[in-house]
């Protein structure tokens, strides 16, 4: 293993010096950039939107509306081919999915079965060659009643169709706006999810994204005034809308559109040349100008309503024919709306109204914000990493330190060139691989010293210590693995970018750790032909020799039953506290634009608003402010409505630096996504530990991860501290940790069971556990580092994953100890034995339990 031929090495610097230059753009400024030499890669890391600031909204399709839609095409359809064929009928009705008409003379309705047969012929879905489907069934229930009934299979067709044209629509309305890089893509089977980062208004990009824009061009009925039709009952052929700007004023419309917006081909705004009023120029088609020009010669003298989503924006006299195929809107325009309604028309218009279900907003400032606590937290973790490596480990810590400036490095450089998006987890999780990378160096280094305090020669020591240490390195890192791959795939946004950092750790640790060093001894020994380990190494004081752990098994195991039983008693009466991402309903951070926050004044506003229960309350610096609105009942537009009240309640006086807004439907989903991500992770786990070991050891672990995931909720409980989507991913993490920890132990003790055949199991636990506590402090203390690091200068936003974090690692290194290892003892692995041969093999093994992995 010490040797390593030229092409081997010229591959590790090739992929060292490779890191270097991929990563090195993400250290320089745009202008610094613009100076780099042209051949060298210039890709930087795309920044999540909690770094940049952006916003991120998941928009809804009501399948309702397309239903209902659907039922008013349908009834429109049978009354026109019925009038066609001549047959009369009664009692045309629409109800759920389903459409009945009654033939009033049973002699025509074999002319009504053949005129509506068309309606439930098969048609082509264009997907797949000679894929069709079925929109309608027809029925006769009863001798002269049709009923047309609306199939799933069509609706969920119209679903996909309009959900495919919302997001053209929508892509196109974010394109108009001119921000850099938005990301529009379908999610599931009814929404859309719109990122835009650099966002200053996402209130704007709310409003253009909530219209449906629906244009049309209707003759005003001058039968009867608007307020006679209020009164009473308006023309069959015709209905009251009201005005756009002034909703009180009616306008009564003929219900047909004389034309429609589908005929646009252009829209700008501009301003009128006699009044200087921002106005909306439009131009049709060759097709909507010949029926506009035909409707406008018809009718000249009349008053015609523009119509946009039911409401009226004006109703000018057609003075004359508009023949050039072109016109204006006016409307009390501002020059921003009159832009925005120009933008609007010109993307099209959606084929349902979309319902904005989640939004979360980062201000600019927030953003740079996070990225300096990342950093500082990344730098304090990796200084307190490298004394803590230097103190202990001498020269061996200055190889670990190169081997874990590469791995970052290479993290950097991996995250660059997949184009990853950076997000505050995901420097937290680079924070994290600080702090757990040099475990494989620590498993490595502790096999090699226990190897030469065995009596080896240095080269074989260290030969030994890497063979022995790759197979628990694997293990150990495998489990870890899995849980950021299910992460991964169930989680979303910020969460996601934690468990690609997190993965990509975790890969490039198994290189650095097991490969770079590798080669890096390898060298040391070629250059100075050492005979002796360094005398800088100063983990001996970690030796543990002769502790019997398993001799308070059953008080360790009573106090943590008594732990789970009070955790799980705690969850179900107190419960934690849910953030928004659990229970629905907004988070807001404000910061005081003059001056500090008056939470008392803030509090007597945000009271008057009606919005149920809201919390008010510091948020680190005292002109900063915390803001908890509960869930709104009625529906997914409540949780809009109680946030744009919000704005104009505040937004004179406080800046909106973070919205979180998530509505029921998506909270519920989360919570599902939550608990689906944790039983995965721990069957994932269970499955490959199974594999690896026999399967009291895969039980084992999985008991002793479940019963690590349940303290640290209980730790929730009490601590009142937010559970939120990243306490998630912490929990996950935890999982991860918690077997990396358990595999090792495992490890050893596989090991030792086939050295020591006939010794007790539980004098062979006790002895593992020995042999490998020095590598369990160190790792444990290594990792705590990063993560108070982190939870000290990583910001308010992170506290909670990195707290949870904290509190799992500790509880995960006691349950390697107390609760994964005495479980096989339970299972009755190796019966006990109290024969000579017993006896001899403990007093050996406590001549060698100083040793560690």
């Amino acid at each position: 293993m010490l040797y390593f031929p030229r092409w081997k090495t010229f591959l590790i610097w090739l992929s060292m010096l490779g890191s270097i230059i991929i990563a090195l753009p993400n250290a320089l400024s745009d202008a610094q950039l613009k100076n780099y030499p042209s051949f060298l890669p210039h890709h930087k890391m795309t920044l999540g939107l909690d770094l940049q600031g952006g916003s991120y909204m998941m928009l809804k399709i009501d399948r309702s509306e397309i239903v209902k839609e659907r039922v008013e095409t349908t009834i429109g359809d049978i009354r026109t081919r019925l009038r066609e064929a001549g047959v009369r009928y009664t009692g045309l009705t629409g109800n759920g999915q389903q459409i009945q008409v009654r033939i009033t003379d049973p002699a025509q309705v074999d002319a009504a079965r053949k005129a509506l047969n068309e309606l439930v012929q098969p048609i082509s879905t264009g997907t797949v060659m000679g894929t069709t489907l079925r929109e309608a069934s027809l029925d006769e229930p009863e001798t002269g009643l049709l009923r047309l009934t609306l199939t799933d299979e069509g609706i969920n067709y119209r679903m996909s169709s309009a959900l495919s044209q919302s997001t053209e629509v929508v892509r196109r309305r974010v394109d108009e706006l001119g921000n850099t890089e938005p990301l529009i893509t379908r999610q599931g089977n009814d929404r859309i999810a719109v990122q835009v980062p650099g966002l200053n208004d996402p209130q704007r990009l709310k409003n253009l994204l909530n219209k449906t824009a629906k244009l049309t061009f209707h003759m005003v009925d001058t039968s009867m005034s608007p307020q006679e039709a209020v009164n009473g009952r308006p023309p069959a052929a015709s209905q009251v809308l009201y005005g756009a700007s002034d909703p009180t004023t009616p306008y009564l419309v003929e219900k047909q559109a004389l034309i429609s917006g589908e005929n646009l081909v252009d829209a700008q705004a501009s301003f009128n040349q006699q009044t200087n009023e921002p106005v909306v120029t439009f131009r049709f088609d060759s097709r909507g100008a010949q029926r506009f020009a035909q409707a406008t010669q018809q009718n000249v003298g009349r008053p015609f309503a523009i119509v946009l989503d039911d409401k009226v924006i004006s109703a000018p006299v057609i003075r004359e024919p508009i023949v050039g195929g072109s016109g204006q809107i006016s409307g009390n325009f501002t020059v921003q709306s009159a832009n925005d309604l120009a933008v609007l028309l010109r993307a099209g218009a959606l084929p349902a109204t979309l319902t904005v279900v989640e939004e979360r907003t980062v201000g600019p400032s927030l953003g740079a914000d996070s990225i300096r606590a990342g950093v500082i937290a990344g730098i304090v973790a990796s200084l307190l990493v490298i004394v803590f490596m230097l103190v202990f480990y001498g020269f061996f810590g200055v190889l670990a330190i190169i081997a874990l400036t590469v791995n970052i490095l290479m993290t950097i450089a991996i995250l660059t060139v997949l184009g990853s998006t950076l997000t505050l987890p995901g420097i937290a999780g680079i924070v994290l691989t600080i702090g757990m990378a040099v475990d494989s160096n620590v498993l490595i280094y502790e096999r090699i010293r226990e190897e030469a305090k065995s009596g080896r020669s240095l080269i074989q020591s260290i030969d030994l210590g890497f063979n022995r240490a790759f197979g628990t390195i694997v293990d150990a890192n495998v489990t870890a693995l899995i849980a950021a791959v299910v992460l991964f795939y169930l989680g979303t946004g910020p969460v996601r970018g934690f468990a690609v950092t997190h993965a990509i750790g975790i890969a490039t640790t198994i290189f650095t750790a097991y490969t770079l060093t590798n080669w890096l001894f390898a060298e040391w020994i070629k250059l100075r032909r050492p005979k002796h380990l360094p005398k800088g190494i100063r983990t001996g004081i970690f030796d543990f020799n002769g502790v019997k752990f398993m001799g308070i098994r059953r008080w360790t195991f009573t106090i943590s039953g008594i732990l789970v039983l009070g955790s799980i008693v705690g969850f179900g009466v107190g419960g934690m506290n849910l953030g928004v991402d659990f229970k629905g309903g907004s988070v807001i951070e404000l910061r005081a634009k003059e001056g500090d926050a008056n939470l008392a004044d803030l509090r007597s506003r945000l009271d008057g608003l009606g919005l149920g229960e809201v919390q008010a309350q510091n948020f680190g610096e005292a002109n900063s402010v915390l803001v908890r609105i509960a869930a709104q009942g009625g529906g997914e537009t409540a949780e809009q409505t109680a946030l744009a009240k919000v704005r104009d309640a505040l937004e004179k006086d406080y800046e909106f630096r973070r919205v979180e807004v998530v509505g029921p439907a998506v909270s519920g989903e989360l919570s599902q996504t939550a608990t689906i991500g944790v039983l995965g992770a721990l069957i994932g786990i269970l499955v490959y530990i199974w594999f690896r070991f026999e399967w009291q050891f895969a039980v084992g672990a999985i008991l002793a991860t479940i019963h690590d995931v349940i303290l640290t909720l209980g730790i929730f409980v009490v601590s009142g501290i937010e559970f939120n989507l990243t306490s998630i991913a912490a929990i996950l993490t935890v999982v991860g940790y918690s077997l990396n920890d358990t595999v090792v132990v495992y490890d050893r003790l596989r090991e030792n069971m086939r050295k020591f055949k006939k010794m007790p199991l539980a004098d062979l636990i006790d002895m593992s556990i020995n042999e490998t506590m020095s590598r369990t402090i160190l790792t444990m203390v290594t990792t705590l580092l990063a993560l108070i690091a982190l939870y000290l200068f990583g910001g308010e936003v992170i506290q909670s994953f990195t707290f949870a974090m904290i509190a799992g690692v500790v509880v995960a290194t006691f349950s390697s100890i107390y609760i994964a290892a005495p479980i096989l003892i339970a299972f009755n692995m190796r019966p006990e034995s109290g024969d000579a041969s017993a006896a001899k093999g403990a007093k050996k093994a406590s001549d060698v339990s100083g040793a560690k992995v």
